[in-house]
C-alpha cells in the first residue's frame, strides 16, 4: 500500500506522453515508418507495450497524437499574407524535423486504406488547422482545404522524393506561389 511518504510508482502520466512522443519520433527517424513498430517504441521509451495500447489503440493513432504534439499551434498573426506566408514556413520547418515528415506521410499513407484512420487524421490532425486558417483567413472549408492540400501535399512530396526537407529557396517560391493564388 502507498502512503504519502511513499513515492508514486511509475512515470508520471503528464511525463509519459513527451517521452513515448520523443521515442515515437525518434523511432521514425532511424527505422523509418514502417520500422517503427509499437515494440519498437514502447522499448524506446522505456514502456510497456501495453501502456502504449491503454492510450492509443494503434500506431495510427499514436502518431496522429505525436504529430499534434510535435506541432503545436500554427502562428496566426499579422496580414491575410502575413498569417498564410507564416503558415507555409511553420509546417515546412514542422515536416523538416526529424521523425515528423516520416511519420506524417506514414500516417498518411496507412490512412489511405484504412478509414478509421483517415477519419482520426481528419478530426485530429487536419480539422483543427482547417478550422483556425479558416477564421483567421475568412476562406470557407473547400479554400481551405485546398491551401492544405497544396502545401502540405508538396512539402511530403518532395521529402519523400529526395529525402530531405524543402530547401529554404524553394519553401520561398512556394509561398509565393500560393498567396499569388490565394492572396
Amino acid at each position: 500500500m502507498q502512503t504519502s511518504t511513499t513515492p508514486a510508482i511509475g512515470r508520471p502520466r503528464s511525463d509519459l506522453n513527451a517521452t513515448v512522443f520523443a521515442a515515437t519520433l525518434r523511432s521514425v527517424h532511424e527505422l523509418g515508418y514502417a520500422g517503427a513498430t509499437m515494440d519498437r517504441i514502447a522499448a524506446a521509451a522505456g514502456v510497456a507495450k501495453t501502456t502504449l495500447y491503454r492510450r492509443w489503440p494503434s500506431k495510427g493513432a499514436l502518431i496522429v497524437e505525436c504529430l499534434l504534439d510535435a506541432f503545436g499551434p500554427v502562428p496566426l498573426t499579422g496580414s491575410r499574407g502575413e498569417i498564410m506566408s507564416s503558415a507555409i514556413r511553420w509546417i515546412a520547418a514542422k515536416i523538416g524535423e526529424p521523425g515528423a515528415g516520416a511519420a506524417f506521410a506514414g500516417v498518411f499513407s496507412d490512412a489511405i486504406n484504412d478509414p478509421a484512420l483517415r477519419g482520426l487524421l481528419s478530426a485530429r490532425l487536419q480539422d483543427p488547422y482547417r478550422l483556425a486558417l479558416q477564421d483567421a483567413l475568412g476562406e470557407p472549408e473547400h479554400r481551405i482545404l485546398l491551401l492544405i492540400d497544396v502545401v502540405t501535399g508538396t512539402l511530403l512530396h518532395r521529402m519523400g522524393m529526395t529525402g530531405e526537407p524543402m530547401a529554404d529557396a524553394d519553401v520561398d517560391a512556394l509561398t509565393e506561389m500560393v498567396l499569388r493564388s490565394f492572396g
